[in-house]
This record gives C-alpha cells, sequence and structure tokens, in this order.
C-alpha cells in the first residue's frame, strides 16, 4: 500500500497531538512535517515542501487549528487517488461550529472552477510527482497565489464526495456577509496576484483573449428606433419596503437624453403591485409590467423588459433593493458608452445598511480590472460589479439565461468575449444589505448550487473561448 507524508502549519502543542493523533489512525501515515513561520500561500513555500517530501502521496493541511481526520480516512483517500490516478484530491467534511458538528458538502471542480476562492477544504492531498512537477514549473514567485497557482496546475482533480474530516470552523459570518470579501479593497494586493496567475493559466490552455474588441454597430441589428435612449430595468417581487425607493431613485435622474423605467413585477403579494400601480398613474414615464407567464426569473423578467417596445437603447440595471447614489448616474452611464465604444458598462459601488449608512468593505471598484485584460479577469472573478448596463440591440439578440442567480454574469462573461466593457470609477451605486436581501443567509446547499451554476458558466464560456482561438 502506497503511503502520505502531512504537512501542517505551526499550532498549539495540544492541538498538535490532537491532530497527528488522529492522522496516526491510518496504515498510510508515514509523519508529519511543521511548517512553522512560513505562508502556504507563498511559491517558495511549495518549494521547500516539494524538495521535502518523500512519499508517494502528500497532504498539505492549510488551517492552524485542530484537524480529525477519520478513521482509516487517509487510506481512503489513498485508494481513490490509486485507483483513479489522481493529481489533487478533496474530500467533503464536517465543521465544528459552536460546539455542533455539522456536514460541509463541496462541489467538484470543473474547467470552468477558475475562481480563486473555490472551496477544496483545508486537508488537500496530492500525488507528490505531480506536485514536484507543478512547482518546478512555476516560474513567477507569488506572495499570495502560489497554492492557486498549484491546482490550476493539476490535471485530475478528485472530488471525494464522502466525509472524512472534521475541522473547526472560525468563521460563522452569515453567507451575506463573506460574499464580498473577494472584492474587500484591503485585499487589492491580494486580487492583483492572483488575476496573474490566472492570466497565465489561460495563456497556458490557449483562451486567453488580445484586448481587441468589435465595436457596437447598429446596422448589424434589424428593429425598429428606439422611443427613448435609456431604460432603467427594476425586476422585483414583494418587495414592498424597499421598491419605491429604487423607482424614485431612478425617476429622479437628470438627464440631456429621453429616459423610462421598465418594473417587471414577476406577481408579487405583499402590496408591492398596488404600490407601483400608485407611482406609474403619477408618472408616465414608469412602464409597469406584470408577466404573463408565470416561469420566469430575474433573467427571464430582464427579457420581457429588453424586448418591450418602450426599451430604450441602453438598459441600465437597479435591484429592487437599491438606489442610485445620485441623479447623474444615467447620464454618466450613457455617456461611458458613447466615449468608451463598448456594448455593456460597469460602474462602481458603495456597500451600506438599509439606512444607506456606509459599511465594510466600502466602495467595491474592481481596480484590479484593466482595459487590457479585463475580459480574462472576467473569468476569475464571481461578479462583474454594478450597477450593469447594456446595449440593447445585441442584449435582444443574446438574451438572458431564465435564472434568478448568475444570469447577468453570463451576460457578461458572452459580451467579453467579443465587446469592450466600460468601466466607470464613481460610485454611481448603493448596495444596501439587509435581512430580506434574497443572499443575506444562504445555507450550504443553495451557496454550492449558486457556485457551481457560475461555474458551469465559465465552464461553457471557456470552452467557447478555446473553440475562438483554434480558429
Amino acid at each position: 500500500m502506497s503511503s502520505i507524508e502531512c504537512f501542517v502549519p505551526s499550532m498549539s502543542a495540544e492541538d498538535m497531538s490532537v491532530t497527528v493523533e488522529s492522522f496516526s489512525r491510518s496504515d498510510a501515515f508515514t509523519g508529519v512535517t511543521i511548517l512553522t513561520g512560513v505562508s502556504l500561500r507563498s511559491t517558495e513555500t511549495l518549494r521547500s515542501i516539494a524538495e521535502a517530501v518523500s512519499e508517494k502521496y502528500m497532504l498539505i493541511y492549510t488551517k492552524d487549528m485542530p484537524l480529525e481526520m477519520g478513521m482509516f480516512a487517509l487510506d481512503r483517500i489513498l485508494c481513490i487517488a490509486e485507483d483513479t490516478g489522481a493529481d489533487m484530491l478533496y474530500a467533503d467534511h464536517y465543521k465544528m461550529v459552536d460546539g455542533q458538528r455539522k456536514k460541509h458538502p463541496l462541489i467538484a471542480c470543473q474547467k470552468g472552477a477558475l475562481r480563486d476562492d473555490f472551496d477544496f477544504g483545508s486537508v488537500l492531498v496530492f500525488k507528490s510527482s505531480s506536485f514536484r512537477r507543478a512547482v518546478r514549473a512555476m516560474e513567477a514567485d507569488y506572495e499570495f497565489g502560489a497554492l492557486y497557482d498549484l491546482r490550476l496546475r493539476m490535471k485530475n482533480i478528485v472530488h471525494v464526495n464522502e466525509y472524512l474530516y472534521t475541522e473547526i470552523e472560525i468563521d460563522n459570518r452569515k453567507s451575506g456577509e463573506k460574499q464580498f470579501d473577494y472584492v474587500d479593497p484591503r485585499n487589492r494586493a491580494v486580487q492583483i496576484e492572483m488575476e496573474k496567475v490566472c492570466t497565465e493559466h489561460l495563456k497556458r490552455i490557449g483562451a486567453w483573449l488580445e484586448p481587441k474588441f468589435r465595436e457596437p454597430d447598429i446596422n448589424e441589428f434589424a428593429g425598429t428606433p428606439f422611443e427613448v435612449t435609456a431604460t432603467v430595468v427594476i425586476p422585483v417581487f414583494n418587495r414592498v419596503r424597499t421598491v419605491k425607493d429604487a423607482v424614485e431613485s431612478a425617476l429622479s435622474q437628470k438627464c440631456d437624453f429621453p429616459y423610462n423605467v421598465i418594473v417587471v413585477d414577476n406577481h408579487s403579494t405583499d402590496g408591492t403591485t398596488e404600490l407601483l400601480n400608485e407611482i406609474a398613474a403619477a408618472d408616465g414615464r414608469l412602464v409597469h409590467i406584470i408577466p404573463a407567464k408565470h416561469d420566469l426569473g430575474i433573467g427571464g423578467c430582464w427579457n420581457l423588459a429588453v424586448h418591450h417596445g418602450l426599451c430604450g437603447e441602453y438598459a441600465v440595471q437597479l435591484d429592487s433593493d437599491d438606489v442610485y447614489s445620485g441623479p447623474d448616474t444615467l447620464q454618466k452611464i450613457v455617456d461611458a458608452f458613447r466615449e468608451q465604444k463598448c456594448a455593456m458598462v460597469v460602474g462602481t459601488y458603495q456597500m451600506t445598511d438599509f439606512d444607506m449608512n456606509p459599511i465594510p468593505p466600502g466602495i467595491i471598484d474592481h481596480r484590479e480590472w484593466t482595459e487590457d485584460n479585463g475580459r480574462n479577469n472576467a473569468l476569475r472573478i464571481n461578479g462583474l460589479g454594478a450597477p450593469r448596463a447594456f446595449w440593447t440591440p445585441l442584449l435582444r439578440n443574446i438574451n438572458l439565461p431564465n435564472t434568478s442567480y448568475g444570469e447577468d454574469y453570463a451576460l457578461g462573461l458572452r459580451i467579453s468575449r467579443e465587446y469592450r466593457i466600460g468601466r466607470i470609477y464613481d460610485v454611481l451605486y448603493c448596495c444596501r444589505r439587509w435581512e430580506g436581501n434574497s443572499d443575506a443567509a444562504l445555507d450550504i446547499d443553495r451557496v454550492n448550487a449558486n457556485n457551481q451554476y457560475k461555474d458551469r458558466i465559465r465552464t461553457w464560456e471557456l470552452e467557447a473561448r478555446l473553440r475562438m482561438n483554434r480558429r
């Protein structure tokens, strides 16, 4: 039977004793190397591990808390490694949260799982020869991105969907509090380095795109002239507490062009419909639509609005929870379309509480985005920013997927494959966080489903780009 060597960060003597004892339950375990005063995210550390490992397989534990491996868990992992020829393996596990053991299932790592925050858990197992080969191929010296670089170089990554260990969870924030970590301005240096790692990976596999773009050409698309220049699109379902703020924010825009607001009211039952009827009666610029269909997600509501005869040449997003930061947002967006010759514009937003007070992480501007590399960077990050705006003729040709998660991201990836995405770094939008947000407190199954769908979107887009580059 093959053997495995374990590498763990420094921890207290008591925690180390618990961890080593749990490893020793496996016949395959040969010993532990303690990594003191180093970062597993650095290339230098991975190089030192690659030179030190002597067994056929190796395990890296990424946390400095005690770890409890299941009985014969290492034997099970190595059995699967031998059967599959895996270069890297990771497993479902338990988390100890406030003294309770809770299941923490993971998802399969597919080709499009390019985001650097993919959840592999804290126990990573490698075929040592694959690990050494990957590390020796690393030319750049990373401070933060080495593990990310490493796993992108692994060819055969196997997800063991069995609960094989227990780790202690110290981050007990709700999903809505965690989801913006990757764009926290304090992590700017990390994001820039992660972008470099991903860019080099895309170049290696032939999926990188040069900064060459098609310019929007109205002559490519048939259709009647637009009655207004821009339309603010607001899909809504049961948001009587917030939708009036959103609509009034849209209707208060000061522009040198005509615009309107289309609200797609997806069969609300909480008084939202009646409220919108009142506003529409007082202001003819509000177009209140109730779909005939009952199977529409947010993407389907957008499609309904965009194909409506009163939709303008530019369709601009506003969620029913949120508001524009000032009366000049719409003007700045349309100006950006015209000046940057783009098919999509993404602005900058401020995180606020329900009462519009700024909250961490503050201003989200995605400044890791660059003109030269934005279309490639879009494949790594899990969102493109807000507010988002689209050139309607193209949008009518592409359409959004009829989902209520990731629909705008899928559209952004598709557009960036051919067209420039314009950027505005002024704060245009206030993203309000409150208990009513649909992503405020998701359970692990919903988080996994959301992440799996976005990874799938990236896989499809990656395949399209590979084929495009081969032509």
